[in-house]
């Protein structure tokens, strides 16, 4: 019944594929190995952690079609040197962010033990191991590639595609036959210097995590401020030094429980890399972020590998990345960070929250006009134009037809409200120094309709949580960023573009190389100068792909 089973294709397949399946089931059906076609087919193999694996049956075919379906793992009835080199990278799995479990760490002992010469195993024995180990690797190359969760399930504008391998073809022809298993493995992970960071400082919280949190922090009234006596100096002070606030060997106050000196220089310290004002003073937002498990800083560190997985391999060296609840903007020229600001994102509304998506700029609009979105004109625009009557006028807004042309609203009526509301008429604020959009508009055009821009609102980049748009991304600098972004362009100096920003009148400057843009989100960071920084999970998107991966295997492909 089962060999039945390995004959039929899949119903609604192309020819060419049930073709080729058929002939693969056809082939192992006339091999006396069979059980491996079988078990190939049924998709389930009883003993795994994640035994179903309906998602790879195809990828299987294809890597034990051209050799009968003979096994790739063993020889002579034991595993090839090849198997354990694998096996061995399996069980580390942890070191690079994943789970062992997920890749049957604890079992790969007793099922080598199960293939001695003394068990006499069975060609059944032999192709449950061979297929465990097949199904473990692809699971294995496949989530250091591109992660485990494919990012368009979270709705991300992150396309991993180009990035899969062939996985039957590299493992048959890169790891079975391998001199060397490991240089091979290595490059498969992203090759960026900002992975690299971000598995460095994973593997020391690692190595923190397994020693322990230490003592806890004594819980107080309202807040600790320099001076104050605080009984729990000498734990703070053990944590901030493994923790990298504080020098090794600080030296402590002579009353041993006075808030004072380097420990509130190291509290500072702490709070800068926790997004928190720095201010030295203990509030319970400090005392909450001191108290975080180091098993948690562990976890966001897995998320933020889990998540740079997905990005492109072929990311060129000169890029922008913005960095959603750090509330922080990069510049990249040769993979190194060469220009930081500020940004202002999204609030956390869902409506409102600031997508994550890759796409290229391709040009910059000095004094531009900001064309209202149908959905603020509707909800907030009309509302206040109710209200007050010379509104629009007040804040230089004007009301235009699908064409960009003026349209007389000195008469602000319902047939007016009506046309605005069916997208007959569209509103839009008019450059100058109240413009909503600042002074430079940085358009990398996308579904979303999200951009870089400036704002007349600076005071909000003295805050230290910045979610206050509607979904576009507001920087703090952008003189500084057009620098950045037209230094390619040799007439475009830094007098030409001040002198610009000085004079009246909208102009749009295109890129003669488009740049790409990374809008992305990851509650830590590690820093070129090895400081780990982590921020608040203002969107709720890391305990999203907590559950995600929680799921286990098969993920969403």
């Amino acid at each position: 019944m089962l060999v039945g089973i390995c004959l039929l294709a899949p119903v609604g397949l192309h020819a060419a594929t049930r073709a080729t399946q058929q002939g693969s089931a056809a082939t192992c059906a006339a091999n006396q190995l069979s059980d491996l076609c079988q078990l190939i087919e049924a998709g389930h193999l009883k003993g795994m952690r994640w035994p179903n694996f309906p998602d790879y049956r195809q990828d299987l075919r294809e890597f034990y079609q051209p050799t009968n379906y003979d096994f790739a793992w063993t020889q002579n009835s034991g595993p090839t040197p090849q198997a354990r080199a694998v096996i061995h990278l399996l069980q580390s799995a942890d070191d690079k962010g994943l789970r062992i479990e997920d890749y049957d760490s604890h079992l790969w002992d007793a099922r080598i033990a199960n293939l001695l010469p003394t068990q006499r195993p069975s060609p059944n024995d032999l192709a449950h191991f061979d297929l465990a180990l097949t199904v473990s690797t692809m699971r294995y190359v496949s989530a250091l590639r591109a992660g485990r969760i494919n990012p368009r399930h979270l709705q991300f504008g992150l396309d991993i595609e180009k990035k899969r391998y062939r996985l039957a073809e590299f493992i048959r022809e890169r790891l079975v036959e391998a001199q060397n298993v490991d240089p091979v493995m290595e490059q498969v992970e992203p090759s960026s210097p900002g992975y690299r960071r971000t598995r460095i400082a994973f593997l020391h919280y690692l190595a923190l995590a397994r020693e322990g949190d230490g003592d806890p922090l004594p819980p107080f009234k309202k807040r600790v401020k320099p001076g104050d006596i605080y009984t729990g100096a000498r734990q703070l002070t053990q944590l901030l030094q493994r923790l990298g606030d504080l020098p090794p060997k600080t030296s402590r106050p002579a009353e041993a429980d006075i808030y004072a000196g380097p420990l509130v220089e190291g509290v500072k310290h702490f709070q800068q890399r926790h997004g928190l004002p720095a201010t030295g003073t203990i509030d319970r937002m400090t005392f909450t972020q001191l108290n975080t498990p180091l098993s948690r800083r562990l976890f966001q560190l897995q998320l933020a590998l889990e998540r740079m997985r997905w990005l492109p391999a072929d990311l060129p060296g000169r890029f922008i990345a913005v960095n959603i609840p750090e509330f922080q903007l990069r510049a990249y020229d040769d993979y190194r960070n060469s220009l930081t600001m500020k940004v202002i994102v999204g609030k956390a509304f869902p409506e409102h929250q600031t997508p994550i998506f890759q796409d290229e700029m391709e040009f910059l609009i000095f004094h531009p006009y900001w064309n209202v979105p149908a959905s603020i004109t509707k909800k907030e625009l009309i509302p206040a134009i109710k209200k007050t009557p010379d509104y629009l006028e007040k804040h230089h807004f004007e009301v235009v037809d699908p064409g960009g042309g003026a349209v007389n609203a000195d008469v602000a009526g319902d047939a007016l409200f009506a046309r605005l509301r069916s997208g007959d008429l569209e509103i839009r604020q008019k450059p100058g120094p109240g413009n909503s959009l600042g002074s430079i508009k940085f358009v990398f055009p996308n579904n979303y309709d999200v951009y870089l821009h400036g704002t007349p609102e600076q005071a909000l980049f003295s805050r230290a949580s910045r979610a206050f748009s509607h979904g576009c991304i507001r920087v703090e600098d952008p003189a500084r960023l057009a620098a950045w972004v037209l230094h390619d362009n040799p007439a475009w100096t830094s007098e030409r573009i001040q002198a610009t920003l000085n004079a009246p009148g909208n102009l749009r400057v295109n890129l003669a190389k488009p740049i790409p843009v990374l809008v992305l989100y990851s509650t830590a960071v590690a820093e070129e100068n090895g400081e780990v920084r982590f921020v608040e999970d203002i969107y709720g998107q890391d305990a999203k792909l907590e559950r995600a991966l929680e799921s286990g295997y098969p993920y969403p492909r």
